[in-house]
């Protein structure tokens, strides 16, 4: 599609010879005697050739009202001889570039050519910044990190797909976010997202809370309910901290993946739910897989899709970036004029480690505004919770005693407890926080297993 050029000239026989000579060029050519009678026009135009000299409003007010409309479009300005002042005073309101009369009609069309592939490339960059900026961005999630860029991508490729989602990461980087982010960018995002803590649920409790009860299903129970499952049919359920699930929900767990069915308390009427589960631990599953804690079943049927979300000590690239969204965020919210961090600033949050991650960042830069003196926050005015601060390990500390592996040392401390226990594996299990499953399959590791089990407070061969 060709440009749209227009041309502002009082002079009839000037305007009329531009015209012609654009038209030939391929441009399309609309002009005008006056700024006036330009300004309703300008707004389709993707240059403007102006004249300085008009009647009536003048070239530099004519720009200003140009741009305060438009400020894309581009515009040359037009002077005579001996009004280079006047030219630069242009390009200050905005002109893009300006031409002394008289010119040759070539070295209009070269400038014309020149200014509109700038404008081409600048529409370009502007473009190719916000394809960036929402590569980087899922709802409020900052990150430019290689690590959060990965993210984002296996993100955009699993949200409008139903495929379950396991979410790892250390408390507060952000698994709760990234599982609404899937959900918003699924096709479910019109339909309920139930979050589930399973931290905070009772075990006695939370099989009721799941998937519901009858009347009648127990003390207390005057009228049945439905589950967090029923309320999110069609939705998604986001499990959060899945490793605190014990065992006998487990079990309805896996049956609600596999099957998508299940049983309120209490009734034997098989209920059916559309449900995508989303999933996040703080803890190492497989571990709690070789200690007898998690299904195995359940643990494969979970981690279809995992994510893995390093800490923000292991990102540090994005705590610039996270500290400004939340200081122009959390200002807006607290009423504060403050927009901005200085460099001074910013190193101490560099510096620190962050062992709260990013809610933890959010905590102190909410706190440091609220209690900061001036338009920006400084140095002074970040207010970090030292005493969470971890204690520095020497990179030249030892961490096992010399000449010793990691394997040998756990043997050790395994024959140690077995010997205070006098053999007892239940017993010896407790001293090393283990379960006795857990203590078994290392004994069996060791060659040590044979296969019996004591009686508590009975000696077992160790």
């Amino acid at each position: 599609m060709p440009s749209r050029i227009l041309i502002v000239e009082d002079e009839d026989k000037l305007r009329r010879v531009v015209q012609l000579h654009l038209e030939s060029a391929g441009f399309e050519v609309d002009h005008a005697p006056s700024a006036e009678q330009a300004l309703p026009r300008s707004g389709i135009a993707d240059l403007v050739l102006t004249d300085l000299k008009l009647p009536g409003m003048d070239g530099l007010a004519f720009i200003k009202e140009l741009h305060a409309r438009n400020a894309q479009t581009a515009v040359i300005v037009m002077t005579a001889h001996g009004s280079v002042e006047a030219a630069v005073e242009a390009m200050k309101q905005g002109a893009a570039d300006f031409l002394q009369k008289p010119f040759s009609l070539e070295h209009l069309t070269a400038l014309i050519q020149k200014v509109l592939n700038v404008q081409r490339l600048q529409a370009e960059n502007t473009r190719l910044r916000e394809e960036l900026d929402q590569r980087y961005q899922f709802d409020s999630i900052i990150g430019r990190s290689p690590a959060m860029r990965e993210i984002f991508q296996t993100v955009s490729r699993v949200a409008p797909t139903r495929a379950t989602v396991l979410l790892a990461g250390e408390s507060g980087v952000g698994k709760d976010m990234i599982a609404r982010a899937i959900h918003q960018h699924s096709p479910r995002k019109d339909h309920p997202f139930v979050k589930i803590n399973c931290t905070a649920l009772p075990e006695n409790l939370m099989e009721s809370e799941l998937f519901g009860y009858e009347k009648g299903a127990f003390t207390g129970a005057n009228t049945s309910k439905p589950g967090k499952f029923e309320q999110a049919d069609k939705g998604t359920v986001f499990l959060d901290e899945i490793g605190d699930v014990p065992g006998n929900v487990q079990v309805k767990l896996l049956r609600i993946l596999q099957e998508r069915q299940f049983e309120r308390l209490g009734s034997n009427l098989t209920r059916s739910v559309d449900v995508r589960v989303i999933a996040a631990t703080n803890v190492d599953l497989r571990a709690a897989l070789e200690e007898g804690r998690f299904r195995e079943d359940l643990y494969y049927r979970l981690n279809v899709v995992p994510i893995s979300i390093p800490p923000l000590r292991q990102r540090v690239e994005d705590i610039p970036f996270l500290a400004l969204h939340f200081v122009r965020k959390l200002s807006k919210d607290l009423g504060s004029t403050i927009a901005d961090v200085t460099p001074q600033a910013m190193d101490r949050l560099l510096e620190y480690d962050w062992p709260g991650n990013v809610r933890e960042l959010e905590n102190t830069i909410e706190r440091s505004i609220v209690l900061a003196s001036g338009s920006v926050l400084d140095a002074s005015d970040i207010r970090i919770d030292n005493s969470r601060q971890r204690t520095a390990v020497s990179p030249q500390a030892p961490i096992l005693p010399e000449g010793t592996t990691l394997e040998q040392w756990e043997q050790a401390m395994i024959r140690e407890a077995l010997r205070r226990a006098n053999g007892n594996k239940s017993q010896a299990a407790r001293l090393l926080g283990l379960t006795r499953n857990a203590l078994r399959y290392r004994l069996s590791q060791m060659g040590l297993d044979n296969g019996k089990e004591a009686e508590e407070g009975t000696p077992a061969e160790g």
